[in-house]
């Protein structure tokens, strides 16, 4: 167990490392050649100018003003003075409710050693109150959006004698006659886009070699031919391109005449648009068919959010798919403790010692001594989870969600149940994974509190080191960026010929919900846990806490471009867990004063767990509907306002080729735009053949059938 001493060694060194990162962020911002690394949000919108354009030399890359190293932290009350309706406007609503999570884990963590229940109750409930009419709001005065028109329909049923195209459209016709307005049926075109990709890819090569020819024309460049240019035969680099090019595009052109003209590569998913958004609003909030397995319909997410490769798997297979995942997870949970359980044994002078011998004289000075105990063990825990978002994030894609938001959101939740399990109670209860599994299946489930109640005031001093490591070192190297920048001068350096090249060199990167919004999650619950039982451990979280919001305001005001704009449909989600955190702190107390001479006072503490879980129910009756349903009032209202101001819209114009698959827009390949113009136009439907008609009983509004068929239909559907 690390001492004091051992603590305030390692809160020099994080200290040290934090204040290094700062002062390195701080000289490297203000450098002209940098400008388009830590200011890659004002570029993109077009609202500031590279300071390298004009100008001497040497100033076109070294700022030789003194006053800017004088206010070299004037970067902070920048970031805080942008007010939030103004932030909302120019980062979107998910990136303002983001920082209002840190501003809530300062402020409760604060007053939480007092009143820590109660208070966090009153804060969640002010919170959801406030978000969810901040998210009412802003649907409710943001821009026209085709995400608000469409909902996307999935599970379409195969019938003999109509195409998916026809069969969408006459439900529509049929069953949402006054509002339906278009469609886009969904085609499986993962293997077009990773065509696509790939000779992308190749075109980045053959102008990389280009570049590096024209600047040394004495020699042509060469490459290997064979797998990642790592073994083949050495031949023209640029012939070499040129020619994966050539053919790459002639599979390109087969594979897109395949898409559009067999019908097996298209899905039974259609993104169906209104002409209002009450019409989409009662389309997506209702059941569609007698039978509740087919013809499901949810909201579609905006463009930008849709992760086009999952809509391509066939909606059967997702619930199995989802089975399997969680096993994979469990195991992985429990798998992962091993080495997490070898690392920190080495991770101590104990094990160092057993390990290598002979490194005894040197561990046991006093300096590295107090280094290994106060700062490797946390630092070897935060290497273990470096790959580990990303492994979670396969899975959710394996799952099949078909939205950004949702895959970072269910991403977002194994992780903190990761967290919980490894880093919360793997570093509390000693013993291998299986031990621990094995103990609390044999135990009683009253003595599960007690067991771990009883660890945690010990490990209070790990948890200090892992906070200062992960929390305030992370911060800082946050804010410094040193990946994009290093990367972007590579870029720069070998690969820009034009202004599109440099712009495509910046990556401003996004807020990162799946991983950040975890490790918030995990200091919310070592705040709630330790509040009462080694209250020491509150000042190094409201220190995170403090720094990662001023860190993160100005990160979004900056440098981040979020990808998309779910309006801060994760809030439940963060809302929940804190509930849970509140509930398994409240229990932990439970044990641990159960093994005290307090232990007569522990069925007082019985109440807490109910009343909070009272509390999350009313959260979740009168708010959580404005996370997952849209009003029709509001709907209603919306409509009428826009049909106030633009009465002449050409809606159906706006909204047909909004979920047109990314491949067919354009942009990454010449051939591209030939597509487009069949994609655009209406779907090419024919008469129908079938005998009974009632699912869909009026012809298609392109087809040649006769009205005849109608009367029959009346009759038929007259009869009892």
């Amino acid at each position: 167990m690390a001492s004091i001493i051992d603590i305030g060694v390692a809160a020099a060194i994080n200290i040290i490392t934090a204040f290094a990162f700062f002062v390195a962020f701080a000289i490297l911002r203000i450098q002209p050649f940098n400008d388009r690394v830590y200011f890659p949000k004002w570029y993109l919108k077009g609202l500031r100018g590279s300071p390298m354009r004009s100008g001497a030399f040497m100033r076109k890359f070294v700022n030789l003003d003194f006053r800017a190293y004088v206010r070299f932290l004037n970067w902070m009350p920048a970031a805080l003075q942008m007010p939030e309706p103004e932030l909302i406007d120019h980062a979107g609503l998910d990136s303002a409710v983001y920082l209002r999570i840190y501003l809530i884990g300062f402020w409760t963590h604060l007053v939480m050693a007092y009143v820590f229940t109660f208070w966090t109750c009153y804060v969640l409930k002010k919170e959801y109150e406030i978000i969810a009419s901040m998210r009412l709001h802003f649907i409710a005065s943001e821009q026209r959006r085709p995400d608000q028109f469409t909902v996307l329909v999935r599970n379409v049923p195969p019938d003999p004698d109509e195409s998916v195209n026809e069969l969408v459209e006459h439900f529509f016709l049929v069953n949402h006659p006054d509002c339906y307005l278009t469609h886009q049926v969904v085609y499986n075109a993962n293997k077009l886009s990773k065509l696509v990709n790939e000779k992308k890819k190749a075109r980045n090569w053959r102008d990389f070699y280009r570049l590096k020819y024209s600047r040394h024309q004495s020699r042509r460049p060469s490459v290997k031919s064979g797998f990642l240019g790592l073994w083949g035969d050495q031949v023209d680099a640029i012939d070499f391109y040129a020619s994966e090019i050539e053919r790459l595009s002639k599979e390109i052109s087969a594979e897109r005449d395949k898409i559009t003209n067999n019908p097996k590569f298209i899905m039974p998913a259609a993104f169906v648009s209104f002409k209002t958004r009450w019409g989409a609003a009662v389309c997506a909030q209702t059941q569609q068919s007698r039978n509740p397995t087919i013809w499901l319909t949810e909201w579609a997410p905006e463009p930008r959010d849709v992760y086009w490769d999952n809509l391509a798997i066939p909606f059967v297979s997702l619930t199995l798919r989802r089975l399997v995942i969680a096993v994979a997870f469990f195991f992985l949970t429990f798998f992962f403790m091993i080495p997490i359980a070898f690392v920190q044994s080495l991770a101590n002078i104990e094990g160092i010692e057993k390990a290598v011998p002979f490194l005894k004289p040197i561990i046991e000075l006093k300096v590295i001594k107090s280094f290994i105990q106060g700062f490797l063990p946390g630092i070897a825990l935060k290497i273990f989870l470096i790959f580990l978002p990303t492994i979670l994030m396969q899975m959710s894609k394996f799952e099949g969600f078909i939205s950004l938001s949702a895959l970072e959101r269910r991403s977002a939740s194994r992780y903190y149940i990761f967290q919980f399990v490894n880093v919360f109670l793997g570093s509390i209860i000693t013993g291998s994974a299986f031990q621990q599994l094995n103990n609390f299946i044999h135990q009683s489930a009253n003595d599960i509190p007690k067991t771990v109640g009883v660890s945690i005031p010990m490990k209070a001093t790990f948890f200090i080191t892992y906070i200062m490591v992960d929390g305030w070192a992370g911060i800082a190297g946050e804010i410094l960026r040193l990946k994009p920048l290093i990367l972007y001068h590579l870029k720069n350096f070998f690969m820009v010929k034009t202004e599109k090249d440099r712009e495509d060199a910046m990556d401003p990167g996004s807020l990162g919900f799946n991983t950040g919004e975890p490790q918030i999650q995990l200091y919310f619950l070592l705040g709630l846990v330790y509040a009462v039982v080694t209250p020491i451990l509150l000042p190094f979280i409201i220190i995170f806490f403090g720094l990662a919001f001023v860190v993160y305001r100005h990160q979004i005001i900056n440098v981040y471009n979020q990808e998309y704009e779910s309006a801060a449909a994760f809030w439940p989600d963060v809302h929940g867990r804190i509930i849970v955190a509140l509930i398994v702190s409240q229990l932990l107390l439970m044990g641990l004063l159960s093994t005290k001479e307090a232990a007569q006072s522990t069925p007082l503490l019985i109440t807490l767990p109910v009343l909070t879980i009272w509390f999350h129910r009313f959260c979740k009756g009168r708010y959580e509907p404005a996370f997952v349903k849209y009003p029709l009032q509001e709907a209603m209202m919306k409509d009428t306002l826009e049909r106030a101001r633009d009465p002449n819209l050409n809606l159906k114009g706006y909204l047909q080729n909004a979920y047109i698959h990314p491949v067919f827009k354009g942009g990454d390949d010449s051939d591209s735009d030939v597509d487009m113009e069949v994609l655009e136009q209406e779907p090419p439907l024919v008469p129908t053949k079938r005998h009974s008609r009632r699912n869909t009983p009026l012809p298609s509004k392109h087809s040649d059938l006769s009205s005849s068929s109608l009367p029959e239909v009346v009759q038929d559907h007259s009869q009892p």
